[in-house]
């Protein structure tokens, strides 16, 4: 699955969480491949179905 990196910082800056937030924006690319980078998202207790459905909306 592939997840816009936009998408993700967007739900970390919603939780308060600027530094993780920062690091994301700084690290990874535009577009998030879920295989790739999976455990990073899970690190960072983000919800695979919740961020999809934000990105096809």
């Amino acid at each position: 699955m592939i997840i816009s990196k936009a998408v993700v910082i967007a739900a970390l800056r919603d939780r308060g969480q600027q530094a993780r937030a920062d690091f994301v924006d700084r690290e990874l690319p535009d577009r998030i491949d879920s295989t790739e980078h999976g455990g990073l998202l899970a690190m960072l207790r983000l919800d695979l179905a919740t961020l999809s459905e934000e990105t096809s909306s």
